[in-house]
């Protein structure tokens, strides 16, 4: 096929490192089993960092199916990188403390994860991924960690929530709290375009620092001045992938030169590119 980057999504972890071993093509991983899933983790960062202005030094609370969660894993790795305290909640069969190894906190009380909280990442349960009941019933569940009226009363005024979707309404969250202006899940939808688009610009040779791509090659567009190319964004020394794909993902979603009132996202979405 002499593809020049495939984007995978499996059910067995480990399947995209195996495809990066046998093929000379970019492998972007869309999600391995209860692995990772890289992407959901770079949008989740650029959405707290866009509205917090700021992760370093934030109190993030994962609350959920953490066991089964590739979300999960890989918001650990990001969030911990970037300076973020990242404590993880649910019930003690799907959170156990061997979590703490990846640099996290871990407690079963939702009460105490929840009231230090700057932002609340809620996760649904993997029913397709548990091969027995790891609790007694959804009812219980939501009884005891779901996200409700109450609870979010006892968080600070200014948390933000988050969710990578699907949601399971009534279950993690309640819809009032899904549909509320604290709640941050269509601008991660949102926002995940243009990160998607951040990780295929670079990994298709996009411009680092410098004006040369992460290798130090020419790119296509030095090779052939006269084509019209991609966005070419100033990065100064960024620190970490994450971070350069933050600051991808920013030019993506600046103001359009063809409409200052939309931004590059709508814009794809208007010409049906998205």
């Amino acid at each position: 096929m002499n593809a020049d980057f495939i984007v995978i999504r499996h059910s067995a972890s480990g399947a995209p490192h195996f495809l990066a071993r046998v093929l000379n093509s970019s492998v972007i991983n869309a999600g391995d089993g209860a692995h990772e899933h890289p992407t959901q983790a770079l949008l989740d960062a650029f959405t707290i960092r866009e509205r917090k202005g700021k992760i370093e030094g934030l109190n993030v609370t994962i609350l959920g199916d953490v066991l089964y969660s590739r979300v999960a894993r890989s918001n650990i790795w990001a969030l911990t990188k970037l300076g973020a305290k990242v404590t993880l909640c649910g019930p003690s069969t799907l959170v156990p403390r061997v979590f703490e190894q990846m640099g996290c906190r871990v407690t079963h009380d939702v009460v105490e994860a929840i009231r230090d909280a700057d932002i609340i990442n809620l996760l649904r349960i993997q029913h397709e991924r548990q091969r027995k009941t790891m609790f007694p019933s959804l009812s219980e569940y939501t009884s005891l960690f779901g996200l409700n009226k109450a609870r979010l009363a006892l968080t600070k005024p200014d948390a933000l929530i988050m969710h990578p979707g699907p949601i399971n309404r009534g279950v993690e969250i309640d819809s009032e709290i899904a549909d509320c202006k604290r709640s941050l899940i269509l601008e991660q939808v949102t926002n995940g375009l243009a990160v998607r688009m951040a990780v295929l610009f670079l990994v298709n040779g996009g411009r680092a620092a410098g004006g040369r791509n992460d290798e130090g090659r020419m790119t296509r567009d030095e090779r052939n001045p006269k084509s019209e190319g991609n966005p070419k964004p100033e990065i100064r020394s960024p620190k970490s992938p994450a971070t350069i794909i933050c600051f991808k993902a920013t030019v993506f979603r600046s103001p359009c030169t063809c409409s200052p009132r939309k931004s590059r996202v709508e814009v794809l979405r208007r010409d049906g590119c998205s």
